[in-house]
């Protein structure tokens, strides 16, 4: 990665999923599909029709690209709506609600980039959840926009580095369709294994 170029605005999901997934898919170049990663990859090809259209009161458009020069960001969206003059990112996700906050960074970086093209402040964004049909409120406050920004960060120093961050075993690591290329469980033993020798 060059200083000028732009990162994914789903990088900033895997990263905050784990560091080292991110790295694996963005600097190694690996991706391995497991049940999880083709319901994703399904469920996205049917909200990527691109188009838009009228919903009662709410204009939505859908599958549009995003993006922000301040942050060097980039991305497709699942869903932009539109109600009283206010914009808000709709994301969608195969899991159930509040899983991961991993993907309110998602929708908070979707909000940034529609902020700089819009010229509007965006304080809400939603992530709809396939399993239940349901919709989750994402606040777009300061909180969460600091810590996106931090994870912008370091996925920028991540790409640009190239520096591996080390595996580590957390229960998220059941559903990773890359636990078998990084194996957190045999690495911290091989570590352990050096450091005693």
């Amino acid at each position: 990665m060059t200083e000028n170029e732009y990162i994914s605005i789903a990088a900033l999901n895997q990263y905050s999923y784990c560091p080292h997934r991110c790295w694996r898919i963005h600097c190694a170049g690996e991706f391995i599909d497991n049940q999880y990663t083709i319901e994703g990859t399904s469920l996205h090809e049917r909200v990527h029709t691109v188009g838009e259209g009228q919903r009662e009161e709410i204009w939505q458009i859908r599958a549009i690209w995003l993006k922000s020069d301040q942050y060097q960001l980039i991305g497709k969206s699942d869903l932009i709506e539109a109600e009283n003059g206010e914009f808000y990112p709709v994301e969608y996700k195969r899991g159930r609600k509040g899983e991961w906050d991993n993907d309110e960074l998602q929708v908070c970086a979707q909000a940034l980039c529609l902020e700089e093209m819009t010229g509007r402040t965006i304080t809400n964004g939603y992530i709809y959840y396939a399993h239940s049909h349901q919709r989750q409120l994402v606040e777009i406050n300061q909180e969460l926009r600091q810590s996106t920004i931090a994870t912008i960060e370091a996925v920028q120093k991540l790409l640009f580095t190239g520096a591996m961050p080390k595996a580590i075993k957390t229960n998220r690591c059941q559903g990773c369709s890359l636990y078998s290329r990084c194996l957190p469980q045999a690495s911290d033993k091989v570590e352990r294994y050096q450091e005693a020798n």
